[in-house]
């Protein structure tokens, strides 16, 4: 099952970091601080110290990313539903995400307001629908439908 991981996890983690990057650079912000943001979601403060933290923030973002990968393709195993309905599956799953993310795990490592702005909260959903939860359903199908669910 390393392949599909893989493969999900560099697609969904490039469009989804490239959603990113763009978004930081729209308001003219910095690239290298948002993935020294990430990198100090482990690492602490100590990552928005220097530039050279963007190269674990982008680490940081893809092992995340590998883990809500491997997680959806260990359901995908056990569930026939999901390999069958990608689209659907994928749509769901992005939803779980972007919950998880804004409502669970930013106000707790950075005591981060939830959401409450609109464009951002469908910014957010597009992202976490359209360019991560349905290419790794997509990909999910692709790879592991042949094989059918582990029983």
């Amino acid at each position: 099952m390393f392949k599909p991981i893989a493969i999900a996890t560099a697609i969904a983690g490039t469009l989804d970091i490239l959603a990113a990057i763009i978004s930081t650079l729209i308001p003219g912000k910095s690239p290298i601080h948002m993935l020294q943001s990430v990198a100090s979601g482990p690492l602490g403060a100590v990552a928005l110290t220097s530039p050279a933290y963007a190269a674990a923030g982008l680490l940081v973002h893809f092992a995340i990313m590998a883990c809500m990968v491997s997680a959806y393709m260990v359901a995908a195993r056990q569930s026939r539903l999901l390999l069958d309905r990608p689209i659907l599956a994928g749509t769901l799953y992005g939803v779980l995400l972007w919950l998880v993310m804004y409502w669970v795990v930013l106000p707790l490592r950075f005591s981060a307001p939830h959401p409450s702005q609109l464009a951002a909260i469908a910014q957010q959903l597009f992202c976490h629908i359209v360019l991560v939860g349905i290419p790794i359903g997509l990909i999910a199908t692709r790879y592991l439908r042949s094989a059918g669910p582990a029983r």
